[in-house]
């Protein structure tokens, strides 16, 4: 009887689609793959180190597959394993823990699945992390994430992401449109673009330092191949998007006009202590260029408070600005403090209570952001690709520019574009829809 493994996946979506891959390769090797509450002969954690939480979260998630299977073998991959192997290794029930290189050769280390005393150790210096593997995720969710660049040449000074993933580097590009074409013809409708710093794309492409393609020549590529309906740029560099990119995506058909892009702070003097490649003039530049030449995008943000030196003063410029650009939501991250990172070193040093707060008040305004964006949106017809989920009678989607959608459960619109009219934002912030044509499902 073949074994079961299972896996749980904490951080990015670029953690999705390598937990995906390495997941096909165990089933290539026999294995039968079972959900996480099931139980299950191996279990996987695909680890993050962006925040506290993430490391803590760890050991939960590790109890909650022994109560599945007390004997059940536990390996620890990803991120935080790459950072600080060791701790993991000593989690009560870990038996193997695999650095950046080793993740991708997993099933190579299965000879002897007997329990551990203490964890076993297979991690590479982050430096020999420097060749490429591709990844993709199909088949756990409507969407697929397509990996297309790795590590980052960055030196920003809160971030440990180089330390865990190594120097930056990219999928050849022939590798990534094959992808996505294997990805299409799985009947998938909408592929996110997902890296550590996808804008750096084409360094690295063929194991050197020089860039051998542009990320605007990946994604002129992409937009040719057959039978995608929709491509997603995730999280982009302000420096790294450029107009030209912007201005293509506005007359493509399959790019959708939805774009995530880290701000981290709307103060320039924050920005140099967090040695940030722009300062705040670049980024409002990136969202006019976005917003003049496609009116309905949703523009995400990313924003760090309470980082070494922030006073009261600086953190309302950053509210400020971020209250006068017209951005749809935004991602709030409470800066903690990463061992061997320059920012753990500052002076101005912000209280935890009070990173807290501020946290609190930017949530508060990514709520009216995205309420404000939504009101919109109210009206028009957009098209929505449904999930596969029946959540509480209801289905959910989205539309093509981030619109969070909701409509009475109905089997027959799972993983489907469908016209919609947007008609009302219902209480739980959710918009619902009227369908143009029911169950008319847009052709290929």
């Amino acid at each position: 009887m073949s074994k079961k493994v299972a896996f749980y996946t904490l951080g990015c979506k670029l953690n999705f689609s390598e937990t995906s891959t390495i997941a096909r390769s165990f089933e290539q090797e026999g294995f039968e793959r079972v959900d996480f509450d099931q139980s299950a002969d191996i279990f996987v954690i695909n680890t993050c180190s962006v925040t506290e939480n993430a490391d803590k979260r760890f050991k939960t998630i590790v109890k909650q597959a022994q109560k599945s299977n007390a004997d059940a073998f536990i390996i620890g991959i990803g991120c935080y394993a790459q950072l600080k192997p060791e701790e993991l290794a000593a989690v009560n029930g870990v038996d193997l823990v695999l650095g950046a290189t080793e993740k991708f050769k997993v099933t190579d280390y299965l000879n002897d699945l007997s329990k551990n005393d203490f964890g076993e150790v297979h991690s590479c210096e982050i430096d020999e992390a420097d060749f490429y593997v591709g990844s993709y995720s199909i088949g756990d969710r409507t969407r697929a994430f397509l990996k297309v660049q790795d590590g980052c040449d960055y030196k920003c000074t809160y971030c440990t992401i180089p330390l865990a993933r190594g120097i930056s580097r990219s999928d050849e590009l022939d590798n990534v449109l094959k992808n996505a074409a294997e990805i299409a013809q799985q009947g998938i409708k909408e592929i996110v673009l997902t890296g550590v710093n996808i804008g750096d794309y084409g360094k690295g492409e063929f194991g050197n330092k020089r860039h051998e393609h542009t990320f605007l020549e990946m994604v002129q590529a992409l937009d040719q191949v057959e039978g995608i309906e929709r491509l997603r740029i995730s999280s982009i560099e302000p420096n790294l998007l450029k107009n030209e990119t912007i201005d293509f995506v506005a007359q493509s058909d399959t790019f959708v006009p939805h774009f995530h892009i880290p701000l981290q702070s709307g103060s320039n003097t924050l920005l140099k202590l967090m040695r940030r490649r722009y300062m705040r003039e670049l980024y409002v530049n990136r969202v006019e260029q976005i917003k003049s030449v496609m009116p309905d995008a949703c523009i995400g943000v990313d924003v760090i408070v309470g980082f070494p030196g922030e006073t009261d003063e600086l953190f309302l410029e950053t509210y400020n600005f971020l209250n006068e650009l017209p951005i749809s939501y935004l991602h709030v991250f409470t800066f903690s403090e990463r061992e061997n990172t320059p920012a753990a070193e500052m002076d101005g040093v912000v209280p935890i209570k009070i990173r807290k707060k501020r946290s609190k008040m930017l949530r508060g305004l990514s709520v009216k952001k995205r309420r404000a964006f939504y009101e919109s949106q109210l009206g028009k017809t957009k098209t929505v690709l449904f999930e596969s989920e029946n959540k509480e009678g209801y289905i959910h989607g989205f539309t093509e520019n981030y619109v969070k959608i909701k409509y009475p459960w109905n089997p027959h619109l799972c993983n489907t574009l469908q016209n919609v009219k947007l008609a009302k934002i219902d209480e739980d912030g959710m918009v619902k829809i009227e369908l143009n044509e029911m169950a008319h499902v847009v052709e290929e």
